[in-house]
């Protein structure tokens, strides 16, 4: 069992738990994840690790309440317990000096994005972050990212908050105004597409953290397998960071809705039983 130790509400329908997990914060690297399950009869469910401390032994994780599961765990508080808590998983992001990077967060992928930036400046690169979300509402750690950043641009598609637009507008202009050695976008699979086209006629290596579905995260069920250069690889264990030019991201999103229906089916059984417990 794994202790929650502090919750915290961002946003709405956006929570941090930081975790008791010791074994899992020694090992911790940027771009990794963990694999979490509720209970004995809960579903595995893949979340990045937002941050670590080694010396706390806990692994801080950010989720957005979207199913059955994520709204389940979403009733935990700190002090409450969790049955299993695996990882790290994946291949950690490379780090190395590359120059001037520019980390594109999407949405919540602001979390993940973070830890990458921050040991991105770390290895002396010049870092400009650009995170954007669809209202002001849905913005949070924008002082945790700029303090991993030497830059930091924010956008809201409707404008309620600092620049009206897209991610991938700062991004054209960065481009073409300055030498940029690496682009790293995370966020949903949509805004990420539009990166890697964005970067794309510049040849610039644009690196992105896929999120297919994903049962056991050791590569054995198959479920998160992708197209990358026309290659099949499992995001699990190959990834998940990929080179963005080089996913099919058609295939990816069909494949991530082909349980829609049954996800739906889930929540709402969720939210009656919910209701009826309540």
């Amino acid at each position: 069992m794994y202790k929650i130790l502090l919750r915290q509400d961002l946003v709405p329908d956006i929570h941090l738990f930081k975790v008791e997990a010791p074994a899992v914060a020694r090992k911790a690297q940027p771009g990794q994840f963990i694999v979490i399950k509720i209970d004995e009869k809960g579903e595995r469910i893949p979340l990045t690790v937002a941050d670590w401390d080694e010396q706390e032994g806990s692994i801080t994780i950010i989720f957005m309440e979207v199913g059955a599961t994520t709204h389940r765990l979403a009733q935990l508080k700190g002090g409450d317990f969790v049955e299993n808590f695996v990882g790290p998983l994946g291949v950690p992001t490379h780090i190395d000096k590359f120059g001037t990077v520019v980390c594109v967060a999407g949405g919540f992928a602001v979390a993940p994005i973070k830890p990458i930036a921050r040991a991105l400046k770390q290895a002396g690169n010049r870092v400009i972050s650009i995170m954007g979300a669809r209202n002001k509402n849905l913005l949070f750690w924008e002082d945790e990212l700029r303090s991993a950043s030497d830059q930091l641009i924010v956008t809201t598609d409707d404008g309620s908050y600092a620049r009206k637009g897209l991610v991938t507008e700062p991004l054209q202009e960065l481009l073409e105004s300055e030498k940029i050695d690496r682009v790293i976008a995370i966020g949903p699979s949509l805004m990420m597409k539009f990166c890697a086209k964005t970067t794309e006629p510049f040849g610039v290596k644009t690196f992105v953290s896929l999120n297919p579905i994903m049962v056991d995260g050791t590569g054995m069920c198959g479920c998160c397998r992708v197209s990358v250069g026309g290659e099949t690889k499992f995001a699990c264990v190959d990834g998940p960071d990929f080179d963005g030019h080089q996913v099919d991201w058609d295939l990816l999103m069909a494949r991530q809705r082909i349980y829609l229906k049954e996800e739906k089916c889930a929540l709402e059984q969720w939210q009656a039983q919910a209701g009826h417990h309540s």
